[in-house]
């Protein structure tokens, strides 16, 4: 079980029940965890912030002062954070780019692209000359890097190491690195190279990564302005109390700094920077006994927080118990210790979490989930069955 911040807690047991589920990002906690990772880091590493983990556009401006810019991976992230967080800087990756993409993030003057293929490079080349004439558009080939067996055993989700759809092959890019230097595309500029390889990793899991990137993009011999290693950090739901260790991670990349004058690191974090100032908060609406288990029937469900079912985890969560009853039938209540919190939804897979320790858990009780700040609320499959959707609340306390 995981207790939800006091601001969270009180604004959670005022909401009627008309009024939830909800979600509640407490913008407060976002930018002293905001502040305490830039402030691990040293110099000569940038933070981008990875806009696919959370887009609301609060949630973009309270990261404003800490990031030093914002990865956008489609043309609907890239016009929604250009309007939330006008004037930063943005960098264009992911696979799939259309030409109407790429032409309309030369028309915003994106600073960055990270290049999948040697197609698209083709094509970014060939926009760039009639979108943008007489600018010089960097680029970053994303390289699909080799890696050790097993080094990526801790991921949650792998990009590189093996056959994906993401980035170029070793040979490819180098290739690829070649024409860019050569002046082969005269108005595009090699930046660098960009290396994300997998998600969920521990810090020094993070570093050998980073390490096996910067070493692969100095032995090409060409000069490199910047290495992009991505995001990934790890954010654990089965102790959402721990966390990645910026300490260590910081120091780490301060030591590859330090082996390379003049060159650049760029980390994208995306879920370990806003995971945490997230929840999502609902009502117990009945309280069931099916072949020895109990199961709890909140409002709301995965279609919400699509999460737990996507990660085959359960989310963490805490009981916030209503004694107040307002109907005149009498309340279901749980008889043991565990309840099986499940959705709305008419299929198995409706389960945020599995065996909660909730003795005498009652229809009409609170149910807050935490780690509820990333890959919830936007990657969930919002209209299946037509519920009504979740308000959303944003507590700010440091600015009353």
């Amino acid at each position: 079980m995981t207790a939800p911040t006091p601001a969270v807690r009180d604004r959670v047991l005022s909401l009627p029940s008309a009024e939830l589920p909800a979600y509640l990002y407490d913008l407060a906690a976002l930018r002293r965890h905001a502040a305490a990772v830039r402030d691990a880091l040293p110099e000569r590493v940038e933070l981008y912030y990875a806009a696919k983990a959370n887009p609301e556009p609060e949630i973009l401006a309270a990261l404003g002062p800490y990031v030093d810019g914002y990865e956008v991976s489609s043309g609907g992230e890239l016009t929604h954070v250009a309007k939330a967080v006008p004037g930063r800087p943005l960098a264009f990756g992911g696979p799939g780019k259309t030409p109407a993409e790429v032409t309309a993030a030369l028309e915003l003057g994106v600073d960055r692209f990270h290049v999948e293929s040697e197609y698209e490079l083709r094509m970014l080349a060939e926009l760039a000359r009639s979108s943008a004439p007489g600018r010089r558009v960097a680029v970053l080939p994303r390289v699909n890097l080799p890696v050790a067996d097993g080094s990526l055993a801790g991921s949650s989700l792998a990009m590189g190491g093996r056959p994906t759809p993401f980035g170029l092959d070793p040979v490819q890019a180098v290739e690829v690195v070649r024409a860019l230097a050569d002046g082969m595309y005269p108005n595009l500029e090699l930046r660098g190279i960009h290396a994300h390889l997998a998600s969920g990793l521990e810090a020094a899991e993070q570093l050998a990564v980073a390490e096996s990137a910067v070493t692969w993009a100095m032995g090409l011999g060409v000069r490199l302005a910047e290495v992009n290693v991505g995001g990934g950090m790890t954010v654990d739901y089965t102790d959402p109390g721990r966390r990645f260790d910026w300490t260590a991670y910081g120091e780490g990349l301060a030591r590859l700094t330090e082996a390379h004058p003049g060159l650049t690191l760029r980390i994208e974090p995306g879920r370990a920077l806003t995971a945490y100032c997230g929840w999502y908060a609902t009502e117990v609406l009945d309280v069931k006994h099916s072949h020895g288990e109990e199961f709890g029937v909140v409002r709301g469900g995965t279609h919400h927080l699509r999460t737990p079912a996507t990660k085959g985890h359960d989310q963490p969560c805490s009981v916030l118990p209503v004694d107040a009853w307002p109907h005149p039938w009498p309340r279901s209540a749980a008889e043991g210790e565990q309840v099986t919190l499940a959705g709305q939804l008419c299929t198995p897979k409706d389960v945020l979490a599995r065996r909660v320790p909730a003795p005498g858990l009652r229809a009409g009780d609170r149910v807050v989930f935490s780690l509820a700040g990333a890959y919830a609320w936007n990657i969930s499959h919002h209209d299946f069955l037509m519920h009504p959707g979740p308000g959303f609340h944003f507590l700010d306390m440091s600015a009353t």
